[in-house]
């Protein structure tokens, strides 16, 4: 699938992006090229250094940019086959407090990489998203839900030309930047006698890294345009997870934050009629008419028309021990 390949990502110096290069070269060693694009100089020469890159440093480049910019986005486009769209501001607080950098990275940065993408010959774009852009309530799910909209119309604005553009959207991920794991950890290991929980009724999705760098393999291998891909992963209570990390430690509930649901939403009542199921995953197939796509998945079959997809209503949950065994994993 990738063998022969050229794939670019932004923001490939963050937690998904090492992985997901990881797994590119583990799983196809005759990739052509993978092109790291990213603003921070510093993590790019940390990551040029990291053992498990050195052996694959002849096919591996790095790019300094940012994808608020065109013009740079354009030249390291040039002959690139796939793109996963990776970089984001993606703290719910400082997109609170700098709502106009939210905008000009996450909105404007997307419509950056569709357009660049369209006039370069990009084959394949793969745009990460998160579940706080499902029936937003704070600026960084309403950033990431209208650049999710901007991917998926993209395949119609490309016109005849055969760039297509899919999303993924998943939940948190264990051990990531921003996760509450290691905050939790940290308080552990300075001392801390209590864990704060916003309220003791919320739920979380969880899943590892692998899972999402899995869920973008197969959207860039089956993907047809306009998807958006939801994985199917596991829920867990907060509660537990404070107890899985720290079992001896009180909890103590502090109160919601502002922009913080009691369960994340992945899929809506409003996406149902859209929304078709398959053993691993969701597709939300797009509501505007695609008059260059025809949609074939033989396989797949319809959700009810009441169907939504929260932490909550989840039919899959982590207990408290299989996430003390997935820390162990991360911390492996």
């Amino acid at each position: 699938m990738l063998n022969g390949k050229t794939i670019l990502v932004t923001g490939g110096t963050g937690s998904f992006g090492k992985k997901f290069i990881k797994t590119v070269f583990e799983k196809y060693p005759n990739v052509k090229k993978v092109i790291v694009f990213s603003r921070d100089e510093y993590k790019q020469f940390v990551m040029q250094n990291m053992t498990e890159f050195k052996p694959h440093e002849e096919k591996l480049r790095f790019f300094i940019g940012d994808v608020r910019d065109k013009d740079r986005l354009m030249r390291a486009f040039e002959n690139v086959d796939i793109v996963v769209h990776a970089a984001a501001l993606k703290q719910v607080p400082a997109c609170e407090y700098n709502p106009f950098e939210a905008v000009k990275t996450n909105v404007l940065g997307a419509q950056n990489i569709i357009e660049a993408a369209i006039d370069s010959g990009v084959k394949r774009v793969i745009a990460l998203s998160t579940d706080k852009a499902c029936a937003p309530i704070n600026l960084y799910g309403a950033t990431k839900l209208c650049s999710d909209k901007l991917f998926i119309a993209g395949n119609a604005y490309c016109g005849f030309k055969d760039t297509r553009f899919a999303v993924v959207r998943y939940g948190n991920v264990a051990g990531s930047r921003g996760s509450v794991i290691p905050f939790f950890k940290k308080l552990v290991a300075e001392g801390a006698t209590e864990l704060p929980i916003t309220d003791m009724r919320m739920t979380r999705f969880w899943l590892k890294l692998e899972q999402a760098v899995e869920m973008v393999m197969e959207a860039i291998e089956h993907m047809q345009g306009g998807e958006l891909y939801v994985k199917k992963i596991p829920s867990m209570r907060m509660p537990d997870l404070a107890k899985a990390i720290a079992p001896d430690k009180k909890i103590v509930e502090v109160g919601i934050r502002p922009g913080e649901k009691i369960h994340e939403q992945m899929i809506t009542v409003a996406d149902a009629p859209n929304t078709i199921e398959f053993d691993d995953f969701y597709i939300i197939l797009p509501q505007i008419d695609m008059d260059n796509i025809q949609y074939k998945y033989p396989n797949a079959k319809r959700v009810a028309d009441d169907f939504e997809y929260n932490s909550g209503n989840n039919n899959r949950w982590l207990t408290t021990e299989e996430m003390k065994k997935l820390m162990e994993e991360l911390d492996a």
